[in-house]
């Protein structure tokens, strides 16, 4: 089997993972808050990644070396997570996993200021394509801008900025000290929110399992994402991610009567040909 199969085959359980955590995610929001899903999402993936460490004999490579540096990851990742989740319930699956996917742009136009990289003419043509993609799939001049869809944009670039630093962060730490503190310090970001009105609600019996399944999806779908990655080049992984869109799309009608609209999916081809221009630019540069 080559390793383009086996990639193709990492991001099919990627896609299978993320599409799980929003069917629980949506279900879970109908009793707890954001910061509460947060919370029991963040301990459940702590467990679990103290336990696949200590299986993998790699627990002694948690370290506080780089600790301001992987707070301003999970800062970053936790606003954009708690952004994405305030959307999930309110606008619909195909509209926020479209505009999710404008976060390459950000980090196009971010990784100058914060990673001194050059943007090439390339990146700002992905970049102004990007935005175009945005307006086609927000209609901002036919239907008005919601508190939904203005946190879906915004946790995109929440996202952005976790990958920059996540960029920095594997310079010098290892997965397993990057995940360590992605799911401790998102915990603690969580029980700080959660509890800040003195009001925090425990998950129900029936909800239990759902968070469960976010915890293990979220994890689940980084690391089939990462392994993808590290067996094909990014060109031929990213965009395979945009199976996701038709998915949800799917998935949505079927479960929520969402209906199908055409822009949605016109606006979305256009953000992933911006993408995929400026990821198959950057893998020739590379040769």
């Amino acid at each position: 089997m080559s390793n383009s199969l086996r990639a193709t085959l990492w991001m099919i359980g990627a896609i299978l993972a993320f599409t799980s955590m929003a069917i629980a995610g949506r279900v879970v929001s109908l009793e707890l808050d954001t910061f509460e899903i947060m919370l029991y999402r963040s301990i459940t993936g702590l467990v679990v990644v103290l336990i696949a460490a200590s299986l993998a004999g790699t627990l002694r490579q948690i370290n506080t070396s780089q600790i301001g540096l992987h707070g301003l990851r999970n800062l970053s990742h936790f606003a954009g997570q708690n952004l994405w989740f305030y959307a999930l319930p309110i606008i619909p699956l195909t509209q926020l996993f479209a505009l999710e996917f404008t976060s390459p742009i950000w980090v196009i136009l971010l990784a100058p200021v914060l990673l001194r990289e050059k943007i090439t003419g390339v990146g700002a043509v992905a970049a102004v394509g990007g935005f175009i993609g945005v307006i086609i799939v927000t209609q901002p001049f036919e239907t008005a801008i919601t508190s939904g869809t203005i946190a879906a944009a915004s946790a995109a670039v929440g996202f952005a900025f976790s990958a920059i630093f996540t960029r920095k962060l594997t310079r010098t730490q290892t997965i397993t000290c990057i995940m360590f503190w992605l799911t401790a310090m998102q915990a603690a970001f969580g029980l700080i929110g959660a509890g800040f009105d003195g009001d925090m609600a425990l998950p129900s019996r029936d909800a239990l399992p759902w968070i469960v399944m976010i915890g293990f999806a979220g994890l689940i779908a980084h690391f089939c994402l990462t392994t993808a990655l590290s067996l094909a080049p990014a060109s031929v992984v990213m965009p395979i991610d945009f199976v996701r869109l038709p998915v949800i799309a799917i998935v949505a009608a079927q479960l929520y009567n969402e209906p199908l609209d055409p822009w949605v999916f016109v606006g979305a081809a256009v953000i992933f040909g911006a993408n995929y221009l400026n990821i198959t630019y950057a893998q020739r540069a590379k040769v």
